[in-house]
């Protein structure tokens, strides 16, 4: 399987990409864990790009909770059916809670559960600015207007795969949307920084030998398990790969699991 490498592509998308972090004002970058972690991980059916789901997905890095993800774009034919005889509908974001036996449509209630249930706080202000917060998502979601949306033909791995990820990333939302592309589920590992020494970046640290200690048990984690922390990173319990760099992740997802390779980025910058 090869490769086909459109060389403008790249810039424009990480451009794009970057842009859209910015238009939501820090979102899904910092994280106050939560209270309470839930004993078997959530369950989310969504698709990048999707305006409502990003809100969710910016919810779970500030609360640095964990959920399986389930992929439907547009004409995606693997999750979708299981929304539906789960739901009785295909509208997406749809989040299912098997700790309480709970599920939800509509990314607003979906906030609020998730800060009650497992914050063990009331909604923050900014979020219960819900016209605000859904126009700015829209405004994100319309500076990558096909990224992540619609299904294309893959290969589905026998078992999720997992990654590492913070929802503001530019560099992990380009591997969230391939993801979501292929309709392959995969368990999000939320990563959200806690400290302000968290926001040096990794090369920076790696120059200046810098030591910093993870605070949140997922960053614990992930540095115990990867040697540093740096988003996106992929895990794939099906071939043991392990990987680092969003466009590395890309070209794998693609050549591993897609029925046509397409474009992706020849290279990246760590996050």
């Amino acid at each position: 399987m090869t490769n086909r490498r459109s060389s403008p592509r790249p810039p424009v998308d990480l451009l794009a990409s970057t842009l859209a972090s910015v238009s939501r004002f820090g979102r899904g970058i910092n994280a106050r864990p939560a209270a309470v972690r839930p004993a078997v991980p959530l369950e989310l059916y969504e698709f990048e790009g999707c305006p409502y789901c990003r809100l969710v997905r910016e919810v779970l890095t500030e609360l640095d909770l964990d959920a399986m993800v389930y992929p439907c774009p547009k004409g995606g034919t693997r999750w979708r059916p299981q929304a539906a005889a789960l739901g009785g509908k295909q509208q997406f974001p749809f989040l299912v809670d098997p700790n309480a036996g709970r599920s939800l449509y509509e990314s607003a209630d979906i906030i609020a559960y998730l800060f009650e249930t497992y914050g063990h706080r009331p909604v923050p202000a900014a979020w219960r600015l819900r016209r605000s917060q859904r126009l700015s998502s829209l405004a994100a979601s319309a500076l990558r207007p096909r990224a992540g949306t619609r299904a294309r033909s893959s290969r589905a791995p026998d078992q999720p795969l997992e990654l590492y990820s913070l929802e503001a990333s530019p560099f992990a939302r380009l591997v969230r949307e391939t993801l979501s592309e292929l309709e392959i589920a995969y368990l999000l590992r939320n990563v959200g920084r806690t400290r302000l020494a968290e926001f040096v970046p990794p090369f920076v640290r790696d120059r200046l030998s810098l030591p910093i200690a993870p605070a949140s048990d997922n960053r614990k984690a992930f540095q115990a398990r990867a040697g540093r922390v740096m988003v996106p990173y992929l895990i794939d319990p099906n071939t043991g790969v392990e990987m680092f760099e969003s466009a590395a992740i890309r070209r794998y997802l693609l050549e591993t699991y897609a029925a046509d390779a397409g474009d992706v980025a020849p290279e990246s910058v760590a996050a």
